[in-house]
């Protein structure tokens, strides 16, 4: 019988409870006995390994997606609803009408409140009243609704686009598009159901001749795959379009960086669509359509060779379907012509015949070297959809209240490969800027006797990417740091070092790209690029000259007001003594008129024309790209009232707004005969 193999790990004794005496100079000696070690083998620790599913990643992790705190995640999931919206309509080239409903959902964790009964007094066991529903501000729980009327969404791929993450359609293509992951909704959903236990409830049509299909559906967070609870048609009174539900654990409250705030922010950035919005509150608001055309749809393009990295090259290589390096350059990227790409492989040494599979190691990296070191052309901009100037100046004139109103659009550039473009749009009014839903909110009744400290107004920036408002971080991003660095002193503000420029302004930035570079998941900051930094201050800058010029002209204006009201205040005195030195002989009526006119004259009339025409012409703002606010009436571009525009609606105050419209339901009154 073979002897057997000693084993090649040592043998582990079992120790004597009691700790034996440790000897001088041993460490740790002179304390007590540690608990046993008991050493764990590569073996065990590998039967504990096992594969992390992104929907198990990020249930753990929601901060990551935008879901911090309740107020927050209420906002997200609206967000990621209206985005999809959005993006479905413009897709299928249809005018997006879009219905937000928040309600209270039932059972919001909170105990029933019961109002005890009371016998003369001490309270006894009695007939309970029922339990009060909590109010809106207490409320735990909400259900969001989203309803749009875009194309539809094929009853097959329902489950996978609401209840598996990291599955879309827009983040292998390069064109501009609202969302880019493949997350965003599919996590709302988890969301909700993590925190209520319920399933996303969607309903959708693809038209009118098919009947539309509800869907329930959870996500198996292990497989990162869709549950289907319920599949079957159902009646709908939509022709096409999709609803979305889901219940989940939020917060509501008005003001800032609120679902208020973003949808408002949504209609001033996409003036073509009209949204419906039914707040926890009961209010009904009307966004307006402003711009009865779609944007232009964009183009999808291939990669640009500057904002590939290596590691990219080398799958591409591997993956396409060219026999030579030269085909395979001039076919799988945009910008290069059989001629750029023989001087791509003259620069880096390499065969143009060469099989791509073959450029691997040392040849590979040649070739990113050579494709950095040939000049090729800046990418194509049709994969874009800017706002437009006229665009923006109707969200600006429909959703904030001012004198003038200026919009600039950038040429597109380029950074890491990627084509973006940069829009402007300035609100600005000496104490006539409309107070937006969330800062009327905020603003709190002064008590009598007690006067108000007056506070020096900064200005408001929208910040904005591929029509999207960002309302959280605005310190880290990208938008935010440009405008600090503006000197808004040269055209007529106050600026504190550092600071946002003093004064009732409104300023409206949007980059729109291909591929946002955003600093989280959470998509709420632009990345700090040096060539999106400079586009966004050349863009500043041209729109606060435009900004300068007016308030130069209107400082010029009120300042021959008032030399014009303190000569009249003199012109009375002054006709009266004439009239005394000529013992009563002059007409002081007609030396009034006289003296009025040349008051008139001397401070708004020809000879003041002369005087500041001698001074350095300004270029007035092109009309095309600029609204502003006389007391005569308004100039410039102003947007053409939309027929199902309702009318402006009167405010508390008297005053008119043309703000969204909230509709609240009225009582009907009987007619006595």
């Amino acid at each position: 019988m073979p002897a057997k193999k000693p084993d090649p790990r040592p043998e582990l004794k079992k120790l004597d409870p009691t700790p034996a005496p440790k000897r001088a100079g041993d460490p740790g000696a002179g304390s007590a006995a540690g608990p046993k070690v008991v050493r764990v083998t590569a073996e065990e620790m590998a039967k504990k390994q096992r594969e992390i599913s992104v929907s198990e990643f990020f249930a753990k992790n929601r901060h990551l997606l935008g879901f911090d705190n309740p107020r927050k995640a209420l906002l997200t999931c609206v967000k990621e609803a209206v985005d999809n919206s959005l993006d479905a309509c413009e897709e299928a080239r249809i005018l997006p009408e879009i219905e937000v409903v928040i309600k209270v959902a039932n059972g919001n964790g909170h105990a029933p409140v019961v109002a005890p009964s009371t016998v003369n007094g001490p309270t006894v066991n009695g007939p309970q009243a029922p339990a009060k529903a909590p109010s809106v501000a207490q409320a735990e729980r909400f259900n969001v609704t989203v309803i749009d009327n875009g194309p539809g969404i094929v009853a097959d791929q329902i489950a996978r686009i609401f209840a598996k993450l990291l599955y879309g359609s827009k983040f292998h293509r390069l064109r501009m598009s609202r969302g880019q992951q493949g997350i965003g909704i599919s996590a709302a959903g988890l969301y909700g159901q993590i925190t209520t236990g319920k399933p996303v409830k969607v309903i959708s049509r693809t038209s009118e001749k098919k009947s539309a299909r509800y869907v329930e559906i959870t996500i198996d967070t292990a497989k990162n795959e869709p549950r289907t609870l319920a599949n079957k048609d159902c009646e709908w009174d939509r022709p096409h379009g999709t609803s979305v539900s889901i219940d989940l654990e939020g917060r509501y409250q008005k003001g800032r960086t609120s679902v208020d705030e973003f949808l408002e922010q949504t209609s001033i950035a996409n003036p073509h669509a009209r949204i419906v919005y039914h707040n926890p509150e009961g209010q009904k608001i009307v966004f307006e359509r402003m711009v009865g055309e779609l944007p232009p749809s964009p183009r999808e393009i291939k990669p640009h060779p500057y904002g590939i990295e290596l590691g990219v090259l080398l799958k591409m290589l591997q993956e396409t379907k060219s026999h030579w390096i030269c085909g395979f350059l001039s076919s799988d990227f945009s910008r290069v012509s059989p001629k750029t790409a023989q001087e791509i492989c003259k620069a880096a040494g390499l065969n143009p015949q060469m099989k791509p599979r073959h450029c691997v190691g040392d040849a590979a990296e040649k070739l990113y070297k050579g494709i950095q070191a040939t000049k090729i052309m800046n990418p194509p901009t049709d994969c874009l959809s800017p706002i437009g100037e006229k665009a923006i100046l109707a969200g600006l004139y429909k959703q904030i209240k001012g004198d003038f109103y200026t919009a600039v659009s950038r040429s597109p550039a380029v950074y890491r490969g990627n084509p973006f473009t940069i829009e402007i749009g300035l609100a600005y009014g000496t104490g006539q800027v409309q107070q937006s839903a969330a800062e009327a909110e905020q603003a709190l009744p002064v008590a009598e006797g007690e006067e108000k400290e007056p506070e020096a107004q900064l200005a408001r920036v929208m910040r904005f990417a591929n029509r999207v408002p960002l309302l959280y971080q605005p310190g880290a991003c990208a938008v935010t740091k440009a405008v600090l660095e503006t000197s808004w002193r040269n055209y007529g503000l106050s600026q504190s070092r550092g600071a946002l420029p003093q004064g009732p302004l409104v300023i409206f930035i949007h980059m729109a790209s291909v591929w946002v570079p955003f600093t989280s998941e959470s998509k709420e900051a632009i990345a700090d690029y040096d060539e999106i930094r400079k586009e966004i201050r050349l863009a500043l800058n041209e729109a606060g000259r435009r900004l300068a010029t007016f308030v130069r002209k209107r400082d010029h204006a009120f300042d021959e007001l008032k030399r014009r009201n303190i000569f009249e205040a003199y012109i009375e005195e002054v006709a009266d003594a004439c009239k005394r030195l000529k013992k009563g002989k002059l007409d002081d009526e007609k030396l009034r008129k006289q003296l009025t006119a040349l008051a008139k004259q001397l401070t708004g009339g020809e000879k003041t024309d002369a005087m500041t025409a001698k001074k350095k012409a300004e270029a007035a703002p092109p009309p095309e790209s600029t609204i502003i606010v006389t007391p005569d009436g308004v100039q410039g571009a102003v947007p053409e009232k939309p027929v199902d525009v309702p009318a402006v609606e009167p405010t508390r105050t008297g005053k008119t707004t043309r703000r969204a419209v909230v509709v609240k339901k009225k009582a009907t009154k009987k007619v006595k005969k």
